[in-house]
């Protein structure tokens, strides 16, 4: 035992001996290289992010853009928009690494997430920013190309997808299981530009109730090249974010065009109400308008004293940049390709001051675009003052679509979509996708499709023109609908069917029962993809348990049940004693006993006391 050990020993010696034998011949290397170089110059050159982008070609590949658009009922639309181009290889400059990772692992081609919360006005707003493509429904929409050889493969890699990114975006998406998940079949299309042909696997899934909060935007944030601390990035701010009428941010992954490498376009859009954002800088925390400050419309005949209906304002509220996002726009990021550019698509009749340095330039759409310089002296804003010219909104929207539930009873129920084409020359075609929960079960055979009013030359086969759909199973998977439908010029449509509420077991409630599920909002894509609407979502009620009854159950139980041990447990243990073996008869003879006890004692102390001080004489 003892020779094994030393021979240990003399192989640790011999390879220390190595080892110095290496780093020393590596330290005269370096030293004659050294050697060899022009000395250093006195003053060296200072590091940059700007001599950065100057030194590494790759990281010209990246852009920003913020557009500002007033619309009616003074609001202001912000759009940010943010594209990377990068690959999946080892190298990362721009694009992130930690969203390459994931989507190597998960073998994913193509790649659409969206968190949307609140509600865009299309009758007031028109059409959504972008034609509705960056944004989605309410809560949290996914859906990818997954490649794999075979079904369950695929659901396996879009497994490990959610999951993944539930981690990177602090979102609930891995509740997205197979109930949640359906395969559009006609609604989605892929990018003409995948590289290879590959077999891809589209799957989709949402979650209506997921709440979008400032731990969603912060990774948000960090997959950007200046993290928020540098150009338009820097303007987002959780709280005004979250206290818009509507935002919406998403995250498309897509192969660029020219098929070298693969492009990721980040969109945070907002609608702001300015009077809100103005009253930020009297009181942080939103209060209640005082009364004296409350506009009322006198003209209506139930105006008094007591009721006020709230009058729009006559004229156009200012605004500027650091009064809606509470800070100006720190600079320009230094790894864009090109400046920051920020265009504000105001009425041409209303002026707009800028910070100077900044270099304007118009659209051919009309919107002024201005140019932020690489050094400037002051933080970049946009003032906007107040006018009396009428803000314009986007242009009609392809379709207005409405949702809502029909019927009464905890047992069944109905659906009832209301959809119309505003063109009065062009008929429309659109994919309609619903992707219901498999505790909501639809009738096939109730699904009606009309005009309304009705029109005898449009019966339903010429209005419907293919129907996809996929029944639900209990607790396995849910209920996929996908119709082709086209609505004639200047017509509204109604689709409806019934649907029949399933019972669930206790433990699948969620905390607040009473509330209701949420139900996914329907997806309309047209136009080969180029424009997409979003109905709102539905809050389904289901027959729900008394959840106070196994509490009281419990209660009464644990009662009686005490009761009767107690009844038997007391004569089984407890030591009866009859009358006449308790010393003392009464209680005033044991009072009596007690009284004299302690008289005895106070007597003998004295005693004791009085003994002790005659000795002592």
């Amino acid at each position: 035992m003892s020779n094994s050990v030393h021979h240990d020993d003399d192989d640790d010696d011999d390879t220390m001996r190595v080892l110095r034998w290496i780093s020393a011949l590596a330290l005269w290397t370096a030293l004659a290289a050294a050697a060899t170089q022009d000395p250093t110059p006195e003053t060296e050159p200072e590091y940059t992010a700007a001599a950065a982008v100057q030194m590494e070609p790759e990281y010209k590949d990246y852009d920003e853009q913020l557009l500002l658009k007033t619309l009616p009922g003074n609001s202001v639309l912000a759009s940010f928009r943010f594209t990377t181009n990068g690959t999946f290889s080892a190298h990362h400059s721009l694009f992130p690494r930690s969203l390459a990772q994931i989507l190597t692992h998960a073998s994913t081609r193509e790649l659409h997430l969206k968190f949307t919360l609140g509600r865009w006005n299309a009758e007031r707003w028109g059409a959504q920013i972008h034609n509705g493509t960056s944004g989605g429904g309410t809560g949290v929409e996914l859906w990818a190309w997954v490649e794999a050889a075979t079904d369950a493969a695929a659901d396996a890699r879009w497994t490990t997808l959610t999951n993944a990114l539930s981690g990177l975006f602090c979102a609930s998406l891995n509740f997205i299981d197979s109930t949640r998940t359906i395969r559009p079949v006609t609604s989605f299309a892929p990018s003409p530009h995948h590289a290879r042909p590959v077999r891809l696997h589209l799957l989709h899934g949402s979650l209506p109730r997921e709440p979008v909060c400032t731990e969603n935007l912060t990774p948000f944030l960090k997959l950007l090249p200046c993290s928020g601390k540098a150009g338009i990035s820097s303007l987002l701010s959780g709280h005004r974010l979250f206290d818009a009428q509507w935002q919406s941010m998403s995250i498309d992954v897509s192969p660029r065009p020219d098929g070298a490498g693969v492009q990721v376009v980040q969109t945070v859009a907002m609608v702001l109400d300015i009077e809100r954002s103005l009253a930020r800088r009297h009181s942080p925390v939103p209060l209640p308008v005082p009364v004296d400050e409350l506009r009322c419309d006198e003209s209506k005949w139930y105006a008094n004293a007591d009721t006020c209906f709230p009058r729009a304002a006559a004229s156009a509220l200012p605004w500027s940049l650091a009064e809606l996002f509470g800070r100006p726009l720190a600079g320009f990021c230094p790894l864009a390709q090109g400046r920051t550019h920020v265009c504000a698509d105001v009425p041409a009749a209303r002026p707009v001051f800028i910070t100077p340095g900044a270099a304007e330039t118009k659209t051919p759409a009309g919107a002024r675009c201005f140019t932020l310089p690489e050094q400037a002296e002051a933080p970049f804003d946009l003032i906007v003052p107040e006018s009396d010219a009428a803000d314009t909104p986007f242009p009609a929207p392809p379709l207005y679509a409405s949702r809502s539930f029909t019927g009464h009873g905890q047992e069944h129920g109905g659906v009832q979509a209301v959809l119309t084409n505003p063109s009065t020359s062009a008929a429309v075609e659109f994919v309609y996708l619903e992707s219901l929960p498999w505790f909501m079960k639809p009738y096939l055979h109730t699904l009606r499709i009309a005009l309304d009013p009705p029109d005898a030359a449009w019966p339903q086969p010429r209005l419907l023109r293919g129907l996809y759909y996929r029944p639900p199973l209990d607790r396995k998977r849910g209920t996929h609908l996908e119709a082709a439908l086209r609505i004639p010029a200047n017509s509204t449509l109604v689709l409806t069917y019934e649907f029949e509420k399933a019972v669930l077991r206790y433990t699948e409630y969620p905390p607040d029962a009473n509330r209701g599920f949420d139900i996914a909002p329907a997806v309309i894509t047209g136009g080969a993809g180029t424009w997409s609407v979003r109905t709102t979502s539905l809050l389904l009620s289901l027959p729900t348990p008394d959840f106070s009854m196994p509490y009281n159950v419990i209660i009464l139980s644990s009662t009686v049940m005490a009761m009767a041990f107690g009844g038997v447990f007391n004569p089984l243990v407890r030591r009866f004693v009859g009358a006449s073996e308790v010393r003392g008869r009464g209680r005033g003879e044991r009072i009596k006993a007690g009284v004299a006890r302690v008289v005895g004692g106070v007597r003998a102390a004295v005693g004791r006391w009085r003994e002790g001080k005659r000795k002592a004489e």
